[in-house]
């Protein structure tokens, strides 16, 4: 089977130990509290009951078309949580879910709750809106990290049975129906499942779901008609919104849902390599283009409507009612770090670390317990985080990617070791077939020095490829053993060492960690005139409790000079910039003939994913410049 010969391959989180200051204490919480609060939120709404199957007519509530989802992603989170950290009681609540999907499954191996109990006379009559394939996506995803977390096949053969019907039932053949899901996810967890077992038929099956999709005469205009249901009368108006208004080779913009389009393009990007698929793979990198170059915030959210919970046109990115949902950037990451590895450019690093560090991290707050599912750029002072939400489905996929964190670090292959992510962390290597460590220490993203030990058995040439950030203008150097090194920055913007390495050889690589001033292209309207700032990855906003009321009114004057100052008190921890702005004055009437009175005031900003963790009031990225 032909592949992509990108020569490297994750590194699995099992492998890898994070200890830094920025994300080992939020996994600690997210293991502590978010894991237990979602697990707790899934007993008492009903979710976990439900799989009993004990609902009957008149009951509340009523079991949801997409609550296995919730339950699979808590699950994932789990199992990833139970590989680092053993811990009987969370076992024990996997066990138990598992018991009860193994129960639940039907004699032909189906898998739903409310499908079962609900409405089984309806299954698989729906697959544009009831999420069918998508909940046994996540299911799916759900068994393989159990099986990688503890080598226990309980859950992955609930789930492989439940794979094989799905084959059985959707495909060219006669009597199969030639059918996909609208709320992509099937895909790409059927490529982990190959993977897992090496069943080939599970890596077709993923394949047949991508090609079929949009093809014509369009399947759900058909399954519509089937149920009785007018296909004109598509309450989304469009196919495009499930990402199926044309096959996905001819795609070249990101459109509708923006969660389905991330898992959509997730299992292109799998399938480009897995089959050496060069039209798959363009399609991804227009997509990706038009995404990253059109329609993405400058954290990194995607997905600027909630209307449709997605894209709308390009430059269309507004603040104060940005949607950018928390489970889109995650997608992100996970196409980001799939696109990663058909071509080892940071183009696509870049952009899953500036999720992971700001859209992504800012979905959950420092005590793990409350969640955002929206992440706009500006605030008036009443978005806040929640507990929980009837659509559930950005708490536990939080969990579950603080949990496996590991996995978007260092990646392996038979010549090279390559660090994407600076995190100070050991990861087990496989480098031609011989354990190599790298061990980092970095007070990353704080500071941008970075020192990478190298652990071996025995001496051992490969090359050692660290990424250059696309946010980094200056460095200061880059040295082995102390030694100044000249390294060869290759193709993707990569620094490439190749040597023999012996053990305790160590590279130190200074970032220079400017703050930045960002501007948005005259044609995002919202923000002319205005200024974002940087430093490293992390993206800073003004918060209400450090610069009071009337955030608009405050303006960075053009020649100001920031000063970074990290304090320790603060959020946890957080580097802050400091300066003098303008503020205009807001009092006197509504209009006037008098241009308002400036004052300098000080001014200070934090990084945006940590906002909203102290009294509230009002925030904003984008700022005047005077």
């Amino acid at each position: 089977m032909a592949k992509h010969k990108t020569g490297i391959k994750p590194v699995l989180f099992t492998n890898v130990t994070i200890s830094d200051s920025f994300w080992a204490p939020r996994i600690k919480t997210n293991r502590e509290q978010t894991i237990p609060a979602s697990y707790r939120q899934c007993r008492d709404t009903g979710r976990i009951e439900a799989l009993k199957l004990q609902w009957k007519p008149g009951q509340e509530p009523v079991p949801h078309v997409f609550w296995d989802s919730d339950i699979a992603k808590w699950l994932e989170a789990a199992s990833y949580s139970l590989a680092a950290h053993p811990d009987p009681e969370l076992e024990a609540q996997v066990d138990g879910i598992i018991d009860l999907l193994e129960k639940m499954q039907q004699p032909d191996g189906y898998l739903n709750s409310h499908f079962i109990a609900v409405e089984p006379h309806k299954r698989w009559t729906n697959l544009r809106d009831s999420h069918e394939m998508y909940c046994a996506g996540h299911l799916i995803e759900a068994a393989v990290a159990h099986f990688q977390a503890t080598g226990k096949r309980s859950l992955l053969n609930v789930l492989c049975r439940y794979a094989d019907h799905i084959a059985k039932m959707f495909g060219t053949g006669p009597g199969q129906k030639r059918g996909y899901c609208g709320h992509e996810e099937i895909e790409l967890a059927l490529v982990k499942l190959y993977r897992a077992t090496g069943e080939e038929k599970y890596l077709r099956q993923a394949q047949y779901f991508i090609d079929e999709r949009g093809r014509q005469p369009h399947y759900f205009d058909d399954e519509a008609r089937a149920r009785g249901d007018d296909p004109a009368k598509y309450w989304a108006k469009t196919h495009a919104y499930t990402q199926s208004h044309i096959p996905v080779r001819e795609q070249t913009e990101v459109t509708g849902h923006a969660v389905r389009g991330m898992y959509l393009c997730s299992a292109m990007a799998d399938l480009a390599g897995e089959l050496g698929d060069e039209s798959l793979k363009a399609a991804c990198e227009r997509i990706w283009q038009h995404l990253t170059t059109k329609r993405m915030y400058v954290t990194a959210g995607i997905g600027s409507s909630g209307q449709n919970e997605g894209y709308t046109f390009d430059y269309d990115l507004p603040n104060e009612t940005a949607y950018a949902e928390t489970c889109a950037q995650i997608g992100l990451v996970f196409w980001a770090h799939r696109m990663l590895h058909l071509d080892c450019d940071s183009q696509y690093a870049d952009v899953m670390e500036r999720a992971l560090y700001n859209s992504v991290i800012s979905g959950v707050s420092l005590d793990g317990a409350k969640f955002f599912y929206e992440n706009p750029l500006a605030s008036t002072g009443q978005h806040h985080r929640q507990d929980w939400f009837g659509c559930a489905c950005c708490p536990p996929n939080l969990a579950r990617i603080l949990a496996s964190l590991g996995n978007y670090i260092y990646s392996e292959g038979e010549n090279e070791a390559v660090v994407h992510l600076y995190v100070q962390s050991s990861g087990k290597l496989n480098v031609g077939g011989r354990e190599v460590t790298l061990t980092q220490q970095t007070d990353y993203p704080w500071d941008g020095n970075v020192r990478i030990k190298v652990g071996l058995k025995q001496p051992q040439t490969f090359a050692l490829k660290l990424r250059w950030p696309g946010w980094c203008s200056k460095a200061s150097g880059l040295s082995v053993n102390n030694e100044q090194y000249r390294a060869e920055m290759v193709r993707g913007n990569y620094l490439r060492i190749e040597r023999e390495w012996i053990d305790g050889d160590a590279v130190e690589l200074r970032l220079g960690m400017e703050i930045d001033r960002v501007y948005a292209n005259p044609k995002v309207r919202m923000n002319c005139g205005r200024v974002a700032l940087q430093r490293g990855p992390m993206l800073y906003c003004l918060e209400g409790a450090d610069n009071g009321v009337d955030l608009n009114a405050l303006a960075l004057p053009r020649d100001e000079e920031l000063k970074a100052r990290f304090d320790a008190s603060l959020l946890g921890g957080v580097v802050t910039l400091l300066g003098q702005g303008i503020r205009a004055s807001a009092d006197g009437e509504l209009y006037s003939f008098k241009r308002p009175t400036p004052c300098g005031v000080p001014l200070k900003a934090i990084p945006y994913c940590v906002w909203d963790n102290r009294a509230p009031g009002e925030m904003l990225v984008w700022m005047w410049e005077a």
